[in-house]
């Protein structure tokens, strides 16, 4: 809607940030001001510190974001990999076909994420797939719940690519396997940047799931974000939490980079 008047843009200015200031911003500068926190006794920490981050950047705190960086790399590209790979074969299926995958693929998201963590538990604790106890069940678990958002993602970006580049590629004697490589999956780079970005940072802040499969030599950091919050540590568990925003920011500002690389080709 448009608004010509000054006084009413005025007021629309005002409510948003009446409604975006406590509901979205306060929330992340409480947590900002606790991360510095030595002791909190008002409205503002009354003592301010940098010993929560220099906890939360040594030992097992540190381990933990790597933890979790991994495992987020491993199951984003795992989930560009099969929900690539499945948008473009449903995109050759008839329609019933289509909506049976598209049911596959949402299901993960539309139950919640602790139930696909105790079917993973029980489908992989007994031979001849025995991943309970070792990390790769935490990986698998985070793919699974975040193939869902790549394989809609792409399935969207397919519905809006002109057939006419792959067209024209065919009728000048490319194999299937060519266009696939040289047309249409360069076109769609800027598509899979987004969500590779978007799974990336879904793996980076799960937790429920997590929290029955993994491991003690595989702890991620909101796991460990939630052990310290637990046990009343609950400055440090914000210097965490700081870090682990600030990692997926870092992360989600690079494959951005790459995204508007991509669309500038």
């Amino acid at each position: 809607m448009l608004v010509h008047s000054r006084g009413a843009r005025a007021a629309l200015h005002a409510v948003f940030f009446a409604l975006f200031l406590p509901v979205f911003a306060l929330p992340f500068a409480v947590v900002l001001a606790a991360s510095f926190a030595g002791n909190w006794s008002g409205a503002l920490p009354s003592s301010w510190t940098l010993g929560n981050y220099t906890a939360a950047v040594s030992g097992d705190s540190l381990q933990a974001l790597n933890t979790s960086l991994v495992t987020a790399a491993v199951a984003s590209a795992a989930a560009l990999t099969a929900g690539t790979w499945a948008a473009l074969a449903a995109q050759r299926l008839g329609r019933r076909a289509r909506t049976a995958v598209d049911a596959v693929f949402m299901l993960p998201v539309a139950v919640p994420s602790v139930v696909v963590g105790l079917a993973l538990l029980v489908a992989f604790s007994a031979p001849p797939l025995l991943l309970n106890g070792t990390r790769w069940i935490v990986m698998l678990a985070h793919a699974v719940l975040v193939t869902a958002f790549a394989y809609q993602s792409l399935t969207a970006a397919l519905a809006r690519l002109d057939p006419a580049y792959e067209q024209a590629a065919a009728g000048l004697g490319g194999r299937p396997g060519y266009v696939l490589w040289k047309v249409k999956l360069p076109l769609l780079l800027p598509s899979l940047g987004a969500a590779a970005g978007l799974c990336f940072a879904l793996s980076m802040g799960e937790l429920s799931a997590t929290m029955m499969l993994y491991p003690p030599d595989w702890l991620p950091l909101p796991v460990r974000i939630f052990a310290s919050t637990d046990r009343g540590a609950l400055y440090t568990g914000a210097a965490l939490a700081v870090l682990l925003m600030a990692a997926t920011l870092t992360a989600l500002v690079l494959l951005s980079r790459v995204r508007s690389r991509a669309e500038q080709r």
